[in-house]
């Protein structure tokens, strides 16, 4: 188990209003990876005139909720779990599967590793390399799966490095992985950001393999982190019964359903979303490239991890130097295998995006 190091969440602003003596309501948080439109007018219109929704119990079987996310999927109804937001069901599906051994590609996430330590497993970590854009070498990788692994856990987008496992590459993996009898989580948190969703997200694979569940939330790209719905894809009937015997009925409450039923549906915020984090990708990216300071590593996501190539600054240096000027980076010392010298940006609406590049650029941006 890799020892993690303490840190500042995107949602710790209380933590930097103490210790920065800076309001949390004015900073600008480049950390949290969260949608910079905030909830859809349609989602704010709608919840307002549903509130009297409390008086009464959700369907326990989330019927039209289900249906609704397997539309916006591409899936069946009957092949979604929805919970209490995507950590509830990591937590149930690992409590399930039980693992003693997992495989995680990193750096990523810490709640994945947590979570199998609170089953009892222990984690190993397949690291990205550098040298490789922290791409995933899908040859190298394949051949460090044995029988003694039970679960992978894959981030893709991956956070923070931002980088893709594309679908063909994803059925290499799950072929291997039948084979040493290895099922497998993915996150795809990140992959509606992304330009070419069509060629990451499994959801798709979810038809043909058995051994494979996809989780999402609409924390980051429907900007609800305090909703908690989050949502599994799989073509796994039996594991299917088994969350949904382990879990508690109503974990998702009548408003954050009638949420649901609207922001799945919101086609106009949807593609407004994907116009506005596309367009700054491409532009926040350029300008950090042609930079000498940083090298920036291709990014899925709404987000992008970049190394600091000058011996004399480091990541905590730029945190203190952003965060002074209220807006809150993330500094990506405490991920495994990233040190002093990686920062996270996630990509915010333009102005917001120009500020902050005046602030880490000011050679180059005024």
């Amino acid at each position: 188990m890799i020892k993690h190091k303490d840190h500042f969440h995107g949602s710790d602003l209380e933590k930097i209003q103490s210790i920065y003596g800076i309001d949390k309501d004015e900073i600008i948080s480049f950390s949290a990876n969260v949608n910079p439109l905030g909830i859809s007018p349609l989602l704010r219109a709608t919840l307002a005139q549903k509130l009297d929704a409390i008086t009464t119990y959700p369907d326990r079987e989330y019927t039209s909720l289900r249906t609704c996310i397997a539309e916006y999927c591409g899936t069946e109804p009957g092949n979604v779990i929805v919970g209490n937001g995507s950590t509830e069901l990591i937590s149930l599906f690992i409590q399930i599967e039980h693992p003693k051994k997992a495989l995680v590609i990193g750096p990523t996430y810490s709640e994945y590793e947590r979570e199998i330590a609170l089953g009892g497993g222990t984690t190993l970590y397949y690291p990205l390399r550098e040298k490789d854009s922290f791409r995933l070498d899908l040859e190298h990788f394949l051949a460090q799966l044995n029988e003694s692994i039970d679960l992978l856990v894959i981030c893709n987008p991956n956070n923070p490095t931002s980088s893709c496992i594309t679908r063909a590459e994803m059925r290499h993996i799950l072929d291997a992985c039948k084979q040493h009898d290895i099922y497998v989580m993915v996150d795809e948190t990140y992959v509606e950001f992304a330009d070419h969703m069509d060629e990451i997200s499994s959801v798709p694979l979810t038809h043909y393999y058995n051994n494979i569940i996809i989780l999402r939330g609409t924390s980051k790209f429907f900007a609800a982190p305090g909703l908690r719905l989050g949502y599994a894809v799989t073509g796994n009937h039996d594991l299917i019964k088994a969350v949904n015997t382990r879990k508690n009925p109503w974990t998702i409450n009548s408003l954050a359903v009638i949420a649901g039923e609207t922001m799945f549906a919101d086609n106009d915020y949807i593609a407004a979303t994907k116009k506005l984090i596309s367009t700054e990708r491409t532009r926040i990216c350029q300008i950090f490239k042609e930079h000498p300071d940083f090298k920036v590593y291709e990014p899925s996501g709404n987000f992008m991890l970049v190394r600091i190539l000058r011996d004399d600054l480091t990541s905590q240096d730029l945190f203190d130097r952003a965060i002074r000027e209220k807006m809150m980076i993330r500094d990506c010392s405490t991920f495994p295998f990233l040190d002093n010298k990686y920062i996270r940006i996630c990509f915010m609406n333009p102005t917001d995006n120009d500020r902050l590049l005046r602030c880490l650029l000011p050679d180059v941006h005024s």
